[in-house]
Formats: C-alpha cells, sequence, structure tokens
C-alpha cells in the first residue's frame, strides 16, 4: 500500500498499514473502488452527453468516493460489495449508450474473489499513478483528494433531499479527468479551483438541507457534564441520523449526548428542542479510544472519523457508510440494537457538572448583530478577527492553536470551526460589548457560513475580502479540509496560515505556486504568526 492523503501519515506515505488503522488489504480496495468510480463517470458522461441522467448512478458515485475518505470504512467485505455495484451500474448504463467506445476503467472488470480485488487494487494505488511530471501528479491527487470531500458534503445534503445534477456532472467530470495523460499545468491547476468552486455548491447544498429542516442555528449554552442515567452518545456529522434516534427514544429515560462535530447540532432549533439531547460529551475524534472506552452506554458512528473499537466493540454501533470489522452495522432508520445497548448498560450514575459551552453562531445569528460588530470595528473595539479552526488531530504541533486563541489579544475575535476548535472550545474569553469573543460557527462544512459572514462584512465596509481585518488560521487532517482549502483559493482568498504541517502530496514547485500566488504559508509560533498578523 501507499497512501499520503491524511496529515498524519507516515515518513510522506504509510507504506505497512495507515495511521488511521487501515490495513494494506483496505486500502487496496479504496484505490480499486476509486478507480472503477472514475470508469463509472466516464460512462456517466457519455450517457449525459446523449440526454441520459441517472439518479442512481449520481447517488452512488458520491457515496463511493465518500467510503474511500479517511476513517470512514475500514471493512473489507464492504468494499467488495460497492466494487462490484460499481461494475454494474457502469455496465447498465453502458448499454444504454451503444456505439461508445469506451476503455481504462471503464471496461475493467472486477476480479473474482478478495485476494484477485486485493492484487487488482495494487495496480491503481496513487504509487502507480503513470502520470510523468510530478507537479501535474500533485495536483491531480490534491483534486482527488478535494473531490472525496465534496463527495462527503454532497452525499451529506443528498440524505436531507437536495440534491443538484450539475454538481453531479461535475463531480464526475473531474474524477474522469484525473485519468488523463495530456493535461498541462495550467488545465491540473484550474480543475482543483474548478473543485473549490463545485465545493462551495455542495456546501450551499448541505446548508440549505441543514437549516431547512431543523432551522437556522441559534446561540445555544450546551452542558458538558453528563446526567443520571442511560446513555447513548452519537459522534460523526450526520444530523438526520442524530433526528431519527431523538424521535426513536423519546421518554424511554435515555438522554443522547454529541461528540466531536455533532457539538453544532444543539443550536438547530428543530434538534434542541428534545428535552433528551443532554448535552455534549468528550472532544475531539483522536481522543476517541479513551473517550469511548469510557462512556457507560451505547455509541453511534454516523459517518467518519471512527478509530479501531476493539476494547468497546460491543458497545459501538456503525451506520450510513460508516463500517469497521467485528462491529455491529444498522440501518439509519432503525437505531432498535443501539437502544437495547444502551439499556442494557450502566449509564452515568450521577449527575456532574462540568460546566458548558456555547455553539450556533453560523451566519443568520453573527449577521442578525452584523450593525453591533460593525460599530465595534468602526469604534476600535475590535480590532481584528480569526478564524482559527479545521480538523483536529493527534500528531505534535497542534497546541500551538489553543495557545494562539490563548494569546489572542482581548480586542480580537475568534470565529471557530470543525474539530479543531476542541483544542480551545471551552476557553472562557469573555466578550466585547456584548459578542463572545470565541464564535462556534459549526461543523467543518459551515466554512459556507464564514464565507457568508467575510462576504457580508466586506459589503458593509465597501472592501474586498483580503482587505478585512479578517486573518484565517487552519488546521488540516483529512479530505474535507482540502476541498474547503481548495474553495478558498478559488474564491480568491490571500494570506491563509495552514498547519501543523503541509501535505506530503504538495510538490515543492506547487506549494511555490500557492504562496507566490495566494500567500498560503506554513504556521510558524503563535507569538511569531500573531506579531505579524497585526503589526
Amino acid at each position: 500500500m501507499f497512501c499520503y492523503q491524511c496529515e498524519q501519515t507516515a515518513k510522506g506515505g504509510c507504506t505497512k498499514i495507515g495511521v488511521c488503522g487501515k490495513t494494506d488489504s483496505t486500502a487496496s480496495l479504496q484505490d480499486l473502488l476509486l478507480h472503477f468510480t472514475k470508469g463509472l463517470s466516464q460512462v456517466a458522461m457519455a450517457a449525459r452527453e446523449q440526454g441520459i441522467e441517472d439518479a442512481e448512478v449520481n447517488r452512488f458515485t458520491v457515496k463511493a468516493i465518500f467510503s474511500t475518505l479517511t476513517n470512514v470504512n475500514f471493512d473489507d467485505a464492504r468494499f467488495v460489495k460497492l466494487i462490484n455495484e460499481c461494475a454494474a451500474l457502469r455496465d447498465r448504463l453502458k448499454a444504454k449508450v451503444p456505439g461508445v467506445e469506451f476503455d481504462g476503467p471503464a471496461v475493467l472488470m472486477p476480479a473474482l474473489d478478495l485476494p484477485g480485488l486485493v492484487a487488482q487494487g495494487r495496480e491503481f494505488g496513487v504509487d502507480n499513478d503513470p502520470e510523468p511530471n510530478p507537479d501535474i501528479k500533485s495536483l491531480k491527487h490534491t483534486l482527488t483528494y478535494g473531490l472525496k470531500g465534496v463527495a462527503a458534503y454532497a452525499d451529506h445534503a443528498a440524505i436531507l433531499g437536495k440534491e443538484d445534477n450539475e454538481l453531479y456532472a461535475k463531480i464526475q467530470a473531474l474524477l474522469a479527468a484525473t485519468l488523463a495523460t495530456d493535461l498541462t499545468l495550467e488545465q491540473a491547476i484550474e480543475a482543483g479551483l474548478e473543485c473549490g468552486r463545485i465545493n462551495i455548491r455542495a456546501m450551499e447544498l448541505l446548508d440549505d438541507a441543514n437549516t431547512s429542516a431543523y432551522g437556522h442555528p441559534v446561540p445555544t449554552a450546551v452542558k458538558l457534564g453528563p446526567t443520571a442515567g442511560k446513555a447513548i452518545l452519537v459522534s460523526g456529522h450526520d444530523l438526520k441520523d442524530l433526528e431519527t434516534l431523538l424521535k426513536q427514544t423519546e421518554n424511554m429515560g435515555i438522554s443522547i449526548y454529541t461528540h466531536g462535530e455533532m457539538l453544532p447540532c444543539h443550536g438547530y432549533p428543530e434538534l434542541h428542542k428534545y428535552p433528551h439531547l443532554a448535552g455534549h460529551y468528550g472532544t475531539a475524534w483522536q481522543n476517541q479510544k479513551k473517550e469511548f472506552a469510557e462512556f457507560p452506554g451505547a455509541i453511534l458512528m454516523t459517518t467518519n472519523c471512527i478509530q479501531d473499537p476493539k476494547n468497546y466493540i460491543d458497545n459501538i454501533f456503525t451506520t450510513g457508510l460508516v463500517g469497521w470489522p467485528g462491529a455491529v452495522h444498522v440501518s439509519n432508520e432503525d437505531f432498535t440494537p443501539v437502544i437495547e445497548r444502551a439499556l442494557a448498560m450502566p449509564g452515568f450514575d450521577a449527575d456532574v457538572d462540568k460546566g458548558s459551552v456555547l455553539t450556533g453562531f453560523a451566519r443568520n445569528a453573527v449577521l442578525s448583530v452584523a450593525d453591533k460588530v460593525i460599530e465595534a470595528v468602526k469604534a476600535g473595539d475590535i480590532r481584528h478577527f480569526f478564524l482559527v479552526g479545521g480538523c483536529d488531530g493527534a500528531k505534535p504541533g497542534r497546541n500551538y492553536y489553543t495557545e494562539f486563541v490563548e494569546q489572542a489579544p482581548a480586542d480580537t475575535v475568534i470565529l471557530t470551526l470543525a474539530c479543531g476548535k476542541f483544542r480551545f472550545f471551552d476557553k472562557q474569553l469573555g466578550d466585547i460589548g456584548g459578542i463572545p469573543r470565541l464564535l462556534d460557527i459549526g461543523q467543518c462544512n459551515d466554512a459556507y457560513s464564514a464565507v457568508q459572514i467575510a462576504l457580508a462584512l466586506a459589503k458593509a465596509f465597501d472592501c474586498g475580502v483580503n482587505d478585512l481585518p479578517l486573518s484565517l488560521v487552519l488546521s488540516w487532517y483529512e479530505q474535507k479540509a482540502v476541498a474547503i482549502l481548495l474553495s478558498l483559493l478559488a474564491l480568491g482568498i490571500r494570506n491563509i496560515k495552514l498547519g501543523p504541517s503541509l501535505p506530503s502530496f504538495i510538490t515543492p514547485n506547487v506549494l511555490n505556486y500557492l504562496v507566490g500566488n495566494y500567500n498560503i504559508a506554513p504556521i510558524t509560533t503563535p507569538e511569531a504568526d500573531l506579531a505579524e498578523i497585526l503589526g
């Protein structure tokens, strides 16, 4: 195997077992599924040219791509099924476009057994990419990883009924473009920026899906300590799964807790209305092995980021695209096994007061007080805004983000989103004229809200976004962060500081391009970066 798609990749690329825990066979099957999905995309493009839009193919495309994102599915048997389903969908659609000549993954047949599929997958890993130009190869891989993030957001939106055939068409076209052998450097760069643009559309769709179903988030205090009684912990990102579970556990005496990226769910009125949505437990995804082992109830993993649950395998359940060998996988519509396990476990024996945190500062909440924010800036009460967020991780160097927030001057405001917030989410930073200094915008996809806030402020101050007293200090881990970064670049946003390390798939020449055109830079120290930004 060879994998370098996440920030924690070992020594430039995992070659024996992934830092995430995936095995050589799982990595190969993921590579093979992605390759078959490129072939499916080629056929979908040809069908579209003849006026054929296949809804099942479109939905499968984003599901398949999302399944290969870091920390989603580790179950080889599930990948075998997906690969065969991909080939079957491809061939069914191919029959509708007779006379069209295909090659490559559009005609490849899957091997007949698991060892054969694993061997097949090794042929199509990133280390066997035939692209001779290292910079174009780097850009192709960046595009591939960005598309994994786009697919995740498109899948979340589709679950709530929000889809866009044009978005599916562009995902398929860009995925198929990674097979091209004649891309110029300029075309490869443009493909990456186009990935960023369609990710904005995917996040917009998801924002519409979430707010249409559950209302616009409002500032909400979330209890951190447990409540005595039976308990279920919900991790991942999926709001509909949480709603379904809340409905199925009404009046059962079971408290439902959020974990990780589910924290912002408390800000949605249609979710917050359930009294047994009791609070938030734990911190970021990389701490789950300790925190989940100590949780005295059942655990439901709705999307990434699952880790090896061997110490609590009987208590954790996966749903949707998530999979781990040996963990019980349940339907999104029936969480009975999760509920039964929670009732059989001891639950928390006492109420514990650990304080609370605020969430729910999405665009509507912030822009509703935009006049106060603008007034505070003009009066000099707010000197600068920092967007400090992104994916958290376990690799050393991430304490930078805690220290940065702690050292940010008292006349600055911290906007945050995604699980990177757990480095400082419970810090008591006070307020400026009633405006909290720490504003939790939401999940990683709520970067859409952050962009809308920035655009609205730029309009109010009659300037460009890059002229605002706003700096982006981002952490990355997996491929949704890559998609968001490409979106920011597509919007022309400059001066981003990125860490804790730069992607292994970025070559020196590509990095020089990003520095020269966008002034993107690696983080250094909180003291030095604050001094540079604030002058």
